[in-house]
């Protein structure tokens, strides 16, 4: 028994040992080497109805001077990183369930405010324990749409309104905003804004200032008492990490009005009225987006994903508009090609066309399309994306400036410049690209630049997200050892 209590006691200090020698016991069974730590890698699954664009390269731009206009090329070779791209352009059916998601939102906080009768259910501001928390929506509660009180009626009618001369009920468009923050790691990783001063100069011979004031912008957002959205950028002293945190409030109903306004002298009544609300044109790429209305849509759908994830969130990456370059080279395929597919012609043998443009001055219909067609109905390019050209143009993330590509890195360039609102007007021009169902075949090649204003809707733009891989792993090397 004696000899039992001693082999026992011997195990006893020995766990004891390794349990608090802990790294210094793991180096004595690796020799005393650096071997490194291990985890597991995320295995990133495939973004519903998102394809994958692989990384690669590209020479950017036209490869020869253009004819049509005459205006000289502007080429650049460059190296694109991997990402997921939306396989088709946002539609109305799911712009509208952003739109409704704000609808919603705003519903369950009438139903919680004391005004429509105080249900404290829709609003979470104590956790388990009965501590206070930072107050939040309770999303699981559903909204009694079919049989609500007298108290929840009011709250749920409050986002509606009747029009004026025909009486018809409609969604109030101008209670549909969404407030969103975004924080720049970008700006908040350069050195000249660290907190510390001794962060930023590394240079030793410089003398540090450790009472230099440095100014930062950051935008924010809030509405006034007349309902109005307020849009500041402030420029205030570097203070903390919050001053890289931005506020942006979006009106997010797309302009139906755009159907008219876009064209003069042109009977397009129909599609104003119909076009965004009816369930034909639900597979139809939404348009009458402005380029901050989709970025919200990315911030949107960004939050929608993350509740679902729970841990795992952290390695997902943001849903964000692709840059000016990404659009391109997902455009051109794999192969570069001048168009999503791999002839310079603008049909195959049997006459059919590739892509829903203007084949012909005023011919809108020569390719069986009127206005915008539905979505996927051509054929992908070699990454598996449609509409890449025509059907709708669509918004970049990118500033547009007349240097294009010659002004930018060859490391997954971008050209990024969030204008405040005093800015001049022209500052506010974001680049543009495929072209649309009402542009002509010269205007649908993947390297076309244009361009229109950040705050501007139109009948013939719309979009898609991206979103960087959670990771960017090494390839196996086509380098033969000698």
């Amino acid at each position: 028994m004696k000899k039992l209590i001693i082999i026992l006691s011997v195990l006893a200090t020995g766990m004891t040992l390794a349990s608090c020698m802990g790294a210094g016991n793991r180096a004595m069974q690796n020799g005393g080497e650096v071997t490194g730590t291990r985890g597991v890698a995320v295995m990133e699954p495939t973004p519903y109805g998102m394809v994958e664009v692989k990384r690669g390269f590209l020479k950017v731009g036209l490869s020869q001077q253009d004819t049509l206009w005459g205006t000289g090329s502007q080429t650049k070779d460059i190296s694109v990183d991997g990402f997921w791209m939306d396989q088709t352009e946002v539609t109305n059916s799911m712009y509208r369930q952003f739109v409704e998601w704000v609808r919603d939102s705003i519903v369950r906080e009438r139903l919680a405010d004391p005004s429509y009768g105080g249900d404290e259910t829709y609003k979470i501001e104590v956790d388990r324990n009965g501590d206070p928390i930072k107050p939040h929506l309770n999303w699981t509660k559903p909204i009694p749409w079919r049989k609500p009180n007298e108290d929840q009626e009011r709250a749920l009618e409050s986002v509606y309104r009747f029009h004026e001369i025909d009486g018809t009920k409609m969604l109030d468009a101008s209670q549909m905003n969404y407030r969103y923050e975004v924080f720049d790691y970008e700006k908040a990783a350069l050195r000249k804004y660290r907190l510390n001063p001794a962060e930023r100069d590394l240079n030793t011979d410089h003398v540090i200032n450790p009472d230099e004031v440095v100014m930062i912008s950051k935008d924010t957002a809030y509405v006034n008492d007349e309902g109005q959205i307020v849009r500041e950028t402030i420029t205030r002293p570097l203070s903390s990490m919050y001053d890289f945190l931005n506020t942006y409030i979006v009106n997010v109903y797309p302009d139906t009005t755009c159907w008219v306004n876009d064209f003069k002298n042109a009977y397009n009544e129909t599609y104003m009225r119909n076009y965004w609300s009816s369930p034909a044109y639900s597979d139809y790429p939404v348009v009458g987006v402005t380029w901050e209305q989709a970025q919200a849509f990315c911030a949107w759908r960004t939050e929608f994903l993350l509740r679902g994830l729970g841990p795992q969130a952290r390695y997902i990456q943001r849903y964000r508009l692709p840059t000016e370059i990404e659009w391109e080279y997902a455009a051109r395929g794999r192969e570069g090609n001048p168009y999503p597919w791999e002839s310079e012609e603008a049909k195959n043998d049997k006459g059919c066309f590739f892509a829903n443009f203007k084949p012909d001055q005023g011919n809108y219909t020569e390719d069986g399309n009127l206005i915008t067609s539905k979505v996927g109905i051509y054929g992908a390019n070699s990454n598996g994306l449609f509409d890449m050209a025509g059907n709708v143009a669509e918004w970049t993330s990118t500033v547009y400036t007349e240097s294009g590509v010659n002004s930018m890195a060859d490391l997954n360039p971008e050209l990024r410049y969030d204008a405040a609102k005093e800015d001049p007007y022209a500052l506010k021009r974001k680049s543009v690209r495929g072209g649309s169902w009402k542009d002509p075949q010269s205007l649908i090649r993947s390297a076309w630049r244009t361009w229109e204003y950040q705050n501007q809707p139109r009948s013939s733009i719309g979009f898609r997200c991206v979103r960087s891989k959670a990771s960017s792993t090494s390839a196996t090397s086509n380098t033969k050892k000698k």
